[in-house]
């Protein structure tokens, strides 16, 4: 029962840091707010939100494998399945961002200019579109739960 609630706790912990970390990624990614240092806090967001879907990616294996349900249990689950497909578009939009942020660090630190405000947008887009597709995951891991 510890080993269930102990990965739960840290899979809650990864789910609030993805969240926290897109969300700021959202707000600072404007055109209008482009800076230098917008750029590098960019980037860092970038790497920490990451970093928070690989935890959640191994925490969420982790339940699978170790939790007392069990695979057999969980891959007979369809909301199982949706949860996980929603995770994988999450995972596949964030690709375009992360490069381009890498892009303009890359070109900061060559003494380019900063990126114009028609990319700021548009990668603004792909973030928002996987900021409103995560939270539509949690909603579906709340029916899950309920046995729905």
């Amino acid at each position: 029962m510890t080993l269930e609630a102990s990965l739960a706790a840290v899979h809650l912990l990864a789910v609030l840091t993805l969240v926290v970390f897109l969300s700021s990624q959202a707000a600072l990614c404007r055109a209008e707010w482009m800076s230098a240092a917008i750029v590098r806090r960019l980037a860092r967001l970038d790497l920490i939100y990451g970093l928070a879907a690989l935890a959640l990616l191994i925490t969420g294996l982790a339940r699978l494998y170790w939790g007392t349900k069990g695979v057999s249990w969980y891959v007979s689950q369809p909301l199982f399945h949706l949860k996980m497909t929603l995770f994988l578009l999450t995972a596949l939009l964030s690709i375009k961002p992360s490069i381009t942020f890498r892009r303009w660090l890359r070109a900061l630190d060559a003494g380019q200019a900063l990126p114009d405000a028609e990319a700021v947008r548009g990668t603004r887009r792909w973030i928002m579109v996987q900021a409103h597709v995560v939270p539509v995951i949690a909603v579906i891991a709340v029916f899950w739960a309920r046995g729905m």
